[in-house]
């Protein structure tokens, strides 16, 4: 199964930073990054306000009627519908994993931006794959 690793690099008070590792099926070797992630800040898991624990997790391929084809995190100790998809600030996330191509301000505020191409480069490196591992490891 192929291992996607998200560096989390800058917890902030209003948002978490992180950069998409592709590890292909060896995460021993480390990674190549190819996209960015903007998630809520840490506020001890709490439903659509927090991001998710660092861990191991399966993410399982699903249509969402809102995001279309993407991918859900699953069994996040008390939570659900933790999805990858398209945005640019901390705001967009509701709990979610926001990815894009680089950091950006966005509004005034620290965001990521150029999202459809980042989400786009993350669907192409996952095509054909209905399940990858997620490793969420912190800095």
């Amino acid at each position: 199964m192929k291992t996607v690793i998200l560096k989390r690099i800058s917890m902030l008070r209003n948002a978490t930073f992180g950069v998409l590792l592709d590890c292909g099926v060896t995460p021993h070797m480390g990674g190549i990054p190819f996209a960015v992630t903007v998630e809520r800040p840490w506020l001890n898991n709490q439903k659509s306000v927090s991001c998710i624990p660092a861990g191991k997790y399966i993410c399982k391929r699903v249509n969402s009627p809102k995001f279309g084809n993407t991918f859900e995190v699953t069994a996040v100790p008390g939570r659900d519908h933790i999805l990858f998809h398209k945005g640019n600030l901390s705001d967009d996330s509701h709990g979610c994993i926001i990815v894009a191509e680089m950091f950006d301000a966005v509004g005034g505020q620290d965001g990521i931006a150029q999202s459809a191409k980042g989400f786009g480069e993350f669907l192409f490196r996952l095509n054909g794959e209905n399940a990858f591992e997620l490793e969420i490891i912190e800095v």
